[in-house]
């Protein structure tokens, strides 16, 4: 808050001239008003320091944003999950094709949570950088809750195709021939 000097002529009539806290706008009244006296009124000295472009109140938009600790793992365990993920889908999808012919329910099984999880990953990370809360409050969680329900909608669907009927890779070969 400014300190300023009250006049002794004020809406609480005090008699002497004193130092009160009184809001930004007070002083910027005092400013724009005509009188040159009045805007000699704000006080430089004192107890509290002058803050060019007025007071910083604590607890408000005022305050400083506060940063974590910057480290060098922060975020690289995503990143090498990604990694490691996008990386394993190439001899995970041949080795599923190659063996389709015989009974392994598990490599259609691993294939479809794989390509699942790839997929929410990239889809996740659209959402985050274009339409996050900060700027869409509303519609960036909705839609990060939504691409959470479609992912688990798709797995349950998944293991119940691979698990009820011909399973993934007998599809995507049926279709490829086709």
């Amino acid at each position: 808050m400014m300190l300023i000097r009250q006049p002794t002529t004020s809406v609480l009539n005090l008699t002497s001239r004193r130092y009160v806290a009184q809001p930004i706008l007070l002083a910027a009244r005092l400013h724009t008003t005509q009188n040159p006296r009045a805007t000699a009124q704000v006080a430089t000295t004192g107890p509290y320091k002058y803050v060019p472009g007025g007071p910083i109140y604590p607890g408000t938009v005022n305050d400083a944003t506060t940063f974590p600790a910057p480290s060098k793992m922060h975020g690289s365990h995503h990143w090498a999950f990604e990694r490691l993920l996008s990386a394993a889908l190439v001899p995970l999808t041949a080795s599923t094709f190659a063996l389709s012919s015989s009974p392994y329910p598990v490599l259609d099984g691993l294939l479809a949570v794989s390509l699942v999880v790839h997929s929410h990953i990239g889809f996740d990370s659209v959402v985050v950088d274009y339409l996050h809360k900060r700027k869409f409050p509303v519609i960036g969680p909705i839609t990060k809750w939504g691409l959470r329900l479609m992912s688990l909608t798709v797995m349950v669907g998944l293991y119940q195709f691979n698990t009820t009927d011909i399973g993934l890779t007998e599809l995507i070969k049926r279709v490829w021939l086709a």
